[in-house]
């Protein structure tokens, strides 16, 4: 027996996505100030203005609220960043140097940055759609410095995993104390030398 696969879901009228960015706005507002925990639902929907059984349908959890707050805010720096690409002529360079915008741009905000990186490791299956948001907008932030003249190839496309897995792990090990700036700026840079390792040879 076949099971048919869900419809998705139809797009947000205009006062429903104004709805949505106030709740977002609400969540990173919360979390900038108080971190995880500050992110309470009840004062999210409070903030916000909506009903609380609204911002349910909207997010069915904490968890699910967090992990849209950082989609919202690498979206947000994606479109920075295609405003102001980065300068490096090679392409690891590139990457490094838009990681590490990436990452200046959570130090500026570490209790948000905690509140959403603690929402991405306690995320189970059930935030599996919003994770892999976020992870498909890391990829495509890391794809676009590369500047690639045509698509990825599997090789390329595994290094760039690696670098995402790469710069999440620092983010936590920095937010944990266990890292200095300095040294996430080399595990950045390290790793980043991928690019030219998983590079297609000269035609």
């Amino acid at each position: 027996m076949t099971t048919e696969p869900k419809p998705s879901a139809p797009p947000l009228t205009e006062r429903q996505e104004a709805r949505r960015r106030r709740i977002l706005h609400a969540s990173a507002q919360l979390a900038s100030r108080g971190g995880f925990d500050a992110v309470q639902m009840r004062e999210v929907a409070e903030s916000s203005s909506v009903a609380l059984g609204t911002l349910y349908r909207y997010f069915p959890s904490k968890i699910h609220l967090l992990v849209a707050t950082m989609q919202d805010q690498l979206q947000h720096l994606h479109e920075t960043l295609r405003k102001r690409p980065p300068t490096e002529e090679d392409p690891a360079a590139r990457v490094a140097q838009t990681l590490m915008r990436a990452f200046r741009a959570m130090q500026r905000e570490p209790h948000l940055a905690d509140a959403m990186v603690r929402a991405l490791t306690f995320a189970d299956r059930s935030v599996s759609p919003e994770v892999d948001t976020v992870s498909r907008l890391t990829t495509t932030i890391i794809l676009d410095a590369m500047g690639l003249d045509g698509p990825p190839t599997p090789e390329q496309l595994s290094a760039v995993r690696v670098i995402e897995h790469t710069w999440h792990s620092a983010l936590i090990t920095w937010l944990s104390g266990r890292a200095s700036i300095a040294q996430v700026k080399i595990d950045i840079e390290t790793v980043c030398r991928l690019i030219e390792l998983t590079a297609p040879p000269p035609p």
